[in-house]
C-alpha cells in the first residue's frame, strides 16, 4: 500500500489552510483529494480553481447535470468519492 505525505489539518498553513477551510465549509470536512495535494500548494489552488469553475461557473449544464457526469467518471475510474 502506498503512502503519501499530508500536511494535517492542524499544521496547515497558508494557501493549504485556505484550501482546506473552504472544503470544510462546502462539505463540512476535507476530503482525502485535497490533503494528497497538500504538499504542493500551489497546485492544490489551481486545482481547486479548475474545480470550482468546472462545477460552478457559466455552463449550459445544471449543477445537478455536472454532478451526475462526476459521479459517472468517478464510478467508470473505479474512485471512491
Amino acid at each position: 500500500m502506498s503512502y503519501i505525505d499530508i500536511v494535517d489539518i492542524e499544521d496547515a498553513a497558508g494557501i493549504v489552510k485556505q484550501e482546506y477551510d473552504k472544503g470544510i465549509r462546502r462539505s463540512g470536512r476535507v476530503f482525502n483529494i485535497l490533503k494528497v495535494m497538500s504538499r504542493s500548494p500551489g497546485a492544490l489552488k489551481e486545482a481547486m480553481r479548475m474545480y470550482m469553475t468546472i462545477m460552478y461557473g457559466e455552463s449550459e449544464l445544471t449543477r445537478a447535470q455536472r454532478e451526475m457526469l462526476a459521479t459517472v467518471v468517478s464510478k467508470m475510474n473505479h474512485c471512491f468519492y
